[in-house]
């Protein structure tokens, strides 16, 4: 199949992941951000089956979405175990109803298959110092490695903290790739978790193409796939200006 663009470490199909995804192969990361079926936008129309369809070609997966979109389908997620999920604060509301809270936030849940410990993750540190945060007042030290539920409960202390489940990243006012784009901030902290470094990231809805700049941030490639015309020849375009794009064109 003839990508609509190529470089080095990217490569972008137009049509529907239905139709292109036999024609790939396997990656070690899905990222991607399904239309949730929400909105009156004419391409905000829930795609039935996809999380089956994207498992035959990975055993990671971040799926960004509201919890309505999850529970409203969860049967489609069958296949997958969750692993986390985390809460992306946009800083402002995106949601015009007026007998709700103001909706701020938006969800990515980590999914995966087979065992847990033949998957790659990476919880990602930052220094301690940082959102102001006090120094504790003891320092805790490597002991006999336990585990929990959840994993080993012991470590170094190395002046760092894991980041925190929710993620601040404002959401940029001006819709100029996206209305429903995401921030590549977020995008790299869940890319260096799941994905080793070198790896494939696939997108099946790569809508203004940030999973493939985040990918190159952090040293991945990436494959997309979107059915938009007009959205491909826009993310081709922002993908030719290379890896200082950060969040999007000025």
């Amino acid at each position: 199949m003839e990508p609509y663009f190529a470089d080095q470490g990217v490569t972008l199909y137009l049509g529907d992941a239905v139709e292109v995804l036999p024609e790939l192969g396997s990656f070690d990361l899905v990222v991607t951000d399904p239309p949730y079926g929400e909105t009156s936008l004419d391409w905000d129309t829930y795609p039935t089956g996809w999380p089956q369809l994207v498992a035959r070609h990975s055993k990671s997966m971040w799926s960004f979405g509201s919890m309505r979109m999850f529970l409203d389908h969860w049967a489609d997620f069958a296949w997958w175990r969750l692993s986390q999920d985390v809460v992306w604060d946009k800083g402002r509301a995106t949601s015009p109803a007026v007998d709700r809270f103001r909706r701020v936030h938006e969800h990515a849940l980590h999914f995966y298959r087979g065992p847990w410990h033949d998957l790659y993750h990476q919880a990602p540190r930052v220094q301690q110092h940082q959102r102001g945060r006090r120094a504790p007042a003891t320092t805790r030290h490597a002991g006999p490695t336990t585990h929990s539920g959840y994993g080993p409960s012991t470590w170094v202390e190395t002046g760092t903290r894991l980041v925190e489940s929710v993620l601040y990243a404002p959401k940029d006012r001006t819709g100029t790739i996206n209305p429903t784009e995401k921030p590549v901030s977020v995008l790299e902290l869940l890319i260096r978790y799941a994905c080793p470094p070198g790896g494939t990231v696939l997108d099946v809805f790569a809508g203004s193409g940030s999973t493939a700049v985040a990918a190159r941030h952090t040293g991945r490639s990436a494959v997309l796939i979107e059915m938009r015309e007009e959205q491909c020849e826009t993310t081709a375009r922002r993908l030719s200006q290379g890896v200082l794009d950060l969040d999007g064109p000025p």
